[in-house]
Protein backbone atom coordinates (compact mmCIF):
# COMPACT_ATOMS: atom_id res chain seq x y z
CA UNK A 1 0.00 0.00 0.00
CA UNK A 2 2.88 2.47 1.18
CA UNK A 3 5.06 1.36 -2.11
CA UNK A 4 1.59 2.29 -4.36
CA UNK A 5 1.41 5.81 -2.56
CA UNK A 6 5.10 6.46 -2.96
CA UNK A 7 4.43 5.62 -7.22
CA UNK A 8 1.21 7.86 -7.13
CA UNK A 9 3.26 10.71 -6.09
CA UNK A 10 6.19 10.06 -8.18
CA UNK A 11 3.55 9.97 -11.50
CA UNK A 12 1.68 12.90 -9.93
CA UNK A 13 4.90 15.25 -10.10
CA UNK A 14 6.16 13.76 -13.27
CA UNK A 15 2.71 14.27 -14.93
CA UNK A 16 2.91 18.02 -13.41
CA UNK A 17 6.56 18.60 -14.79
CA UNK A 18 5.90 17.56 -17.95
CA UNK A 19 2.84 20.04 -18.38
CA UNK A 20 4.17 22.85 -17.07
CA UNK A 21 7.59 21.94 -18.93
CA UNK A 22 5.94 21.78 -22.54
CA UNK A 23 3.95 24.60 -22.14
CA UNK A 24 6.44 26.82 -20.37
CA UNK A 25 9.77 26.39 -21.10
CA UNK A 26 12.40 23.92 -18.65
CA UNK A 27 14.36 27.34 -16.94
CA UNK A 28 10.83 29.24 -16.48
CA UNK A 29 9.54 26.50 -14.18
CA UNK A 30 10.04 26.66 -10.59
CA UNK A 31 10.09 23.45 -8.62
CA UNK A 32 7.39 25.28 -6.31
CA UNK A 33 6.17 25.47 -9.24
CA UNK A 34 6.09 21.50 -10.13
CA UNK A 35 5.30 20.89 -6.33
CA UNK A 36 1.90 22.89 -6.87
CA UNK A 37 0.70 21.28 -9.74
CA UNK A 38 1.44 17.84 -8.53
CA UNK A 39 0.46 18.55 -5.68
CA UNK A 40 2.70 18.08 -3.04
CA UNK A 41 4.99 19.43 -0.76
CA UNK A 42 8.44 21.19 -1.69
CA UNK A 43 9.70 18.24 0.99
CA UNK A 44 8.43 15.34 -1.13
CA UNK A 45 9.19 16.94 -4.25
CA UNK A 46 12.51 17.31 -3.26
CA UNK A 47 12.70 13.88 -1.99
CA UNK A 48 12.10 11.96 -5.27
CA UNK A 49 13.94 14.71 -6.99
CA UNK A 50 16.80 16.07 -6.03
CA UNK A 51 17.30 18.70 -8.99
CA UNK A 52 15.07 20.01 -11.76
CA UNK A 53 17.54 18.39 -13.93
CA UNK A 54 16.62 14.87 -12.78
CA UNK A 55 13.23 15.98 -12.67
CA UNK A 56 13.30 16.53 -16.51
CA UNK A 57 15.49 13.39 -16.78
CA UNK A 58 12.34 11.70 -15.64
CA UNK A 59 9.79 13.06 -17.70
CA UNK A 60 11.56 12.42 -20.89
CA UNK A 61 11.70 8.67 -19.76
CA UNK A 62 8.09 8.95 -18.98
CA UNK A 63 7.28 9.91 -22.25
CA UNK A 64 9.38 7.45 -24.11
CA UNK A 65 7.85 4.83 -21.87
CA UNK A 66 5.85 2.99 -24.99
CA UNK A 67 9.40 2.86 -26.78
CA UNK A 68 11.68 1.61 -24.21
CA UNK A 69 9.01 -1.24 -23.26
CA UNK A 70 8.82 -1.94 -27.00
CA UNK A 71 12.89 -2.06 -27.37
CA UNK A 72 13.00 -4.57 -24.49
CA UNK A 73 10.38 -6.79 -25.69
CA UNK A 74 12.57 -7.23 -29.08
CA UNK A 75 12.83 -10.84 -29.18
CA UNK A 76 15.19 -13.06 -31.59
CA UNK A 77 12.49 -15.36 -32.36
CA UNK A 78 10.61 -12.99 -34.22
CA UNK A 79 11.93 -11.83 -37.46
CA UNK A 80 13.57 -9.28 -38.14
CA UNK A 81 11.59 -7.46 -40.17
CA UNK A 82 8.40 -7.66 -37.66
CA UNK A 83 11.43 -6.29 -34.51
CA UNK A 84 12.29 -3.44 -36.90
CA UNK A 85 8.33 -2.95 -37.47
CA UNK A 86 7.77 -2.96 -33.74
CA UNK A 87 10.56 -0.41 -33.04
CA UNK A 88 9.71 1.97 -35.77
CA UNK A 89 5.93 2.41 -34.62
CA UNK A 90 7.09 3.33 -31.05
CA UNK A 91 9.26 5.73 -32.12
CA UNK A 92 7.18 7.10 -34.84
CA UNK A 93 3.90 7.42 -32.84
CA UNK A 94 6.41 9.15 -30.23
CA UNK A 95 8.20 11.67 -32.60
CA UNK A 96 5.16 12.75 -34.34
CA UNK A 97 2.98 13.06 -31.07
CA UNK A 98 2.20 16.42 -29.69
CA UNK A 99 4.37 16.22 -26.70
CA UNK A 100 7.45 14.66 -28.59
CA UNK A 101 7.51 17.77 -30.77
CA UNK A 102 7.07 19.99 -28.01
CA UNK A 103 9.57 18.47 -26.11
CA UNK A 104 11.44 18.83 -29.51
CA UNK A 105 11.11 22.80 -29.40
CA UNK A 106 11.69 23.05 -26.05
CA UNK A 107 15.28 21.94 -26.40
CA UNK A 108 15.72 23.72 -29.43
CA UNK A 109 14.63 27.06 -28.21
CA UNK A 110 16.55 26.87 -24.89
CA UNK A 111 20.03 24.63 -25.49
CA UNK A 112 21.71 27.29 -26.66
CA UNK A 113 21.58 29.66 -23.68
CA UNK A 114 21.44 26.12 -21.64
CA UNK A 115 23.50 23.95 -23.55
CA UNK A 116 23.87 21.22 -20.82
CA UNK A 117 20.09 20.83 -21.50
CA UNK A 118 20.25 19.37 -24.69
CA UNK A 119 22.87 17.18 -23.68
CA UNK A 120 20.51 16.17 -20.91
CA UNK A 121 17.69 15.26 -23.42
CA UNK A 122 19.96 13.83 -25.47
CA UNK A 123 21.32 11.39 -22.86
CA UNK A 124 18.30 10.38 -21.88
CA UNK A 125 16.08 10.27 -25.19
CA UNK A 126 18.05 9.56 -28.84
CA UNK A 127 21.40 8.27 -27.08
CA UNK A 128 19.50 5.60 -25.46
CA UNK A 129 17.16 4.92 -28.58
CA UNK A 130 20.61 4.60 -30.17
CA UNK A 131 22.36 2.12 -27.65
CA UNK A 132 19.61 -0.11 -27.68
CA UNK A 133 19.19 -0.39 -31.86
CA UNK A 134 22.99 -0.99 -32.16
CA UNK A 135 22.94 -3.73 -29.27
CA UNK A 136 19.88 -5.28 -31.58
CA UNK A 137 21.40 -4.73 -34.98
CA UNK A 138 24.64 -6.50 -33.27
CA UNK A 139 22.99 -9.69 -32.27
CA UNK A 140 21.14 -9.95 -35.80
CA UNK A 141 24.69 -9.51 -37.33
CA UNK A 142 25.57 -12.88 -36.30
CA UNK A 143 23.41 -13.90 -38.66
CA UNK A 144 24.60 -15.52 -41.48
CA UNK A 145 22.05 -13.44 -44.27
CA UNK A 146 22.92 -10.08 -42.33
CA UNK A 147 25.79 -7.82 -43.37
CA UNK A 148 25.96 -4.75 -41.14
CA UNK A 149 29.37 -3.53 -41.61
CA UNK A 150 28.59 -0.15 -39.59
CA UNK A 151 26.67 -0.76 -36.89
CA UNK A 152 26.31 2.62 -35.11
CA UNK A 153 25.61 4.35 -39.31
CA UNK A 154 22.84 1.49 -39.67
CA UNK A 155 21.35 2.57 -36.29
CA UNK A 156 21.47 6.32 -37.35
CA UNK A 157 20.31 5.77 -40.80
CA UNK A 158 16.74 3.48 -39.34
CA UNK A 159 15.93 6.61 -37.20
CA UNK A 160 16.84 9.63 -39.94
CA UNK A 161 15.03 7.83 -41.88
CA UNK A 162 11.81 7.27 -39.97
CA UNK A 163 12.15 11.03 -39.08
CA UNK A 164 12.23 11.95 -42.67
CA UNK A 165 11.25 15.35 -43.80
CA UNK A 166 8.04 15.30 -42.23
CA UNK A 167 8.95 15.34 -38.83
CA UNK A 168 10.94 19.42 -39.73
CA UNK A 169 7.46 20.11 -41.27
CA UNK A 170 5.73 19.00 -38.13
CA UNK A 171 7.80 21.15 -35.94
CA UNK A 172 7.55 24.10 -37.78
CA UNK A 173 4.23 23.89 -37.94
CA UNK A 174 4.02 23.66 -42.00
CA UNK A 175 2.48 20.08 -41.83
CA UNK A 176 -0.27 18.32 -39.41
CA UNK A 177 0.72 15.22 -37.41
CA UNK A 178 0.17 11.89 -39.95
CA UNK A 179 -2.62 9.72 -40.05
CA UNK A 180 -2.41 6.15 -38.76
CA UNK A 181 -2.63 5.21 -42.24
CA UNK A 182 0.05 7.21 -43.19
CA UNK A 183 2.39 6.74 -40.11
CA UNK A 184 2.24 2.35 -41.16
CA UNK A 185 2.73 3.34 -44.93
CA UNK A 186 5.60 5.21 -44.12
CA UNK A 187 6.67 2.80 -41.27
CA UNK A 188 6.39 -0.21 -44.06
CA UNK A 189 8.20 2.09 -46.27
CA UNK A 190 11.45 2.80 -44.76
CA UNK A 191 11.90 -1.02 -42.80
CA UNK A 192 11.78 -2.30 -46.17
CA UNK A 193 14.00 0.16 -47.44
CA UNK A 194 16.58 -0.45 -44.58
CA UNK A 195 16.48 -4.26 -44.88
CA UNK A 196 17.68 -4.02 -48.68
CA UNK A 197 20.45 -2.66 -47.64
CA UNK A 198 21.53 -4.87 -44.57
CA UNK A 199 20.12 -8.41 -45.60
CA UNK A 200 21.96 -10.60 -48.08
Amino acid sequence: MASDTRNTKRQNIIKGATVLFLKHGFHTVSMDKVAQAAPVSKATLYKYFSSKDYLLAAVIDELCTDLWQTMGEVSMDSSIEDNLKKIATAFVDFIFSEQGLALYRLVVSECDEFPELGELVYKTGPKTALSQLEHYLAEINQQDHVTITDITFAADSFFSLLKGEQHFQCLLGIKSLPSAVEKERHIHQVVAFFLQGWLK
